[in-house]
């Protein structure tokens, strides 16, 4: 899988609406693909990515049912609830370690560093999370669970300064390549599914394997 980030001349305005300008500009990609057996709930989820020399920027939007979110705490496991992750290693090369970054429906986050799942792991501290401008469009508690069709959005903007305290990496501009994975799960929700973008070849539901990231090019 391969995906062109957008470079924005302006940043756009971190609240949590899809359809707004520039998003509307920049194409979007779906996560459709699954792992374990087909869930009997796979929701319609998209993300877009873009970009300034300061930050990048990531939108998801959920056509969702079943949507619970009770993690309230940063580094929580937010992969218990309605959830959308982003993992990704700041260049070609997956050696150095990655970057996981996983935030539910309610705009909890959990943000760590690592070179395999536990392996090398750095928890990124509170205070460079909050740098990161974050929007959601649900409440931060959904319990009880939504069960009705409801769409839900997360937007946020990581500026890339917080990422060099972890590794070191090129300016992002026009084609350097980062590897990554977009997710979406809801362990413990009342239809649980396991969705990715880019497929991953394992016989139960496994995120961290970073040998399965797609690429994303900076245009």
């Amino acid at each position: 899988m391969n995906y062109l980030i957008t470079r924005l001349a302006k940043a756009p305005e971190i609240n949590a609406v899809w359809d707004k300008a520039p998003w509307c500009d920049v194409s979007a990609q779906t996560i459709g693909g699954f792992m374990g057996d087909k869930p009997e709930h796979l929701p319609k989820t998209e993300v877009k990515l873009a970009y300034t020399h300061q930050h990048l920027f990531v939108i998801f939007q959920v056509q969702d049912r079943y949507v619970r979110a009770v993690a309230n705490h940063y580094q929580d496991n937010v992969c218990r609830d309605s959830c959308a992750e982003f993992f990704f290693s700041t260049g070609p090369d997956i050696a150095p370690g990655y970057f996981n970054l996983e935030i539910n429906c309610g705009g909890t986050g959990l943000f760590h560093f690592q070179k395999a799942l536990s392996v090398d792991r750095v928890p990124i501290p509170e205070q460079d999370f909050k740098k990161i401008d974050l929007a959601h469009s649900l409440p931060e508690i959904v319990e009880p669970e939504i069960e009705e069709p409801v769409t839900w959005t997360l937007e946020y903007a990581v500026p890339f300064d917080i990422l060099r305290n972890y590794c070191s990496f090129a300016e992002p501009q026009s084609e350097i390549v980062w590897r990554a994975n977009f997710y979406k799960c809801a362990d413990y929700t009342s239809h649980p599914h396991w969705l990715t973008w880019s497929p991953v070849d394992n016989p139960i539901p496994k995120f961290h394997l970073p040998e399965f990231f797609g690429t994303l090019e900076f245009e």
